[in-house]
């Protein structure tokens, strides 16, 4: 389907839910920046299909970053947006990552662990202690090493907001070309991308996954396969 010039694949699509593949620098929703938004065109895209009259439910019920692509489910009732965002609360998705960070990481897998909280008149989040901050916690795997770049397979825990960039940005690995996070980034579309989302339908029951992999060349450029 072509948004404005971008192509959004559509991945699955049943009476319950509508599984795509969001663009990068694309806001998943309206803003004050009045931007194209994902959440409005995939209603279009559904009234057009399906020529309803008046307005579409869509349920929103986890976001990506604008400047993140990546796998995104969204509901067609209120029944499976209540049971997906119940779901995404306890854990009980799985939400997988690609990320490049700068530099070497010092452990081949591991757990980080912080606090954060984030300031909404900057848009800016931070690590702080437990007193002011969320529990914020994912699991890295380094795929691969090269040119002083890390390739990682991240594991989301909790969904924070910048969560994946300030944790390893505050550790002296921020993401690459992130221009929010990183000291001196260079030019170039951010190094993250959700590229995989396994659910459990909600009306089914079924276990579901779906995996869309990032074509950008700072991906390419390691030599594991992904």
């Amino acid at each position: 389907m072509d948004v404005g010039g971008k192509m959004i694949d559509i991945l699955y699509e049943d009476n319950h839910l509508l599984v795509v593949c969001k663009p990068c620098n694309m806001i998943v929703q309206q803003d004050n920046t009045n931007d194209e938004d994902l959440l409005s065109y995939l209603k279009k895209y559904l009234k057009e299909k399906y020529q309803k009259p008046g307005n579409v439910y869509l349920g929103l019920v986890h976001r990506l970053d604008r400047p993140v692509g990546g796998v995104m489910v969204f509901a067609k009732t209120s029944k499976a947006a209540s049971r997906l965002s119940k779901s995404i609360v306890e854990r009980s998705c799985e939400k997988w990552y690609l990320a490049v960070v700068e530099g070497k990481m010092e452990k081949p897998s591991d757990t980080l662990v912080d606090y954060l909280e984030k300031n909404h008149q900057t848009n800016f989040t931070y690590v702080t202690d437990k007193n002011h901050g969320k529990f914020s916690s994912l699991a890295y795997e380094v795929l691969g090493y090269q040119d002083q770049q890390s390739l990682l397979k991240v594991i989301l825990h909790t969904g924070r907001s910048h969560q994946i960039r300030v944790q390893f940005a505050s550790r002296n690995h921020p993401l690459v070309f992130d221009q929010r996070y990183h000291p001196s980034p260079k030019k170039g579309q951010i190094a993250l991308w959700a590229y995989h989302l396994a659910i459990e339908h909600p009306i089914t029951k079924e276990k579901m996954v779906f995996e869309m992999m990032p074509k950008a060349e700072i991906f390419q450029k390691f030599e594991v396969r992904l």
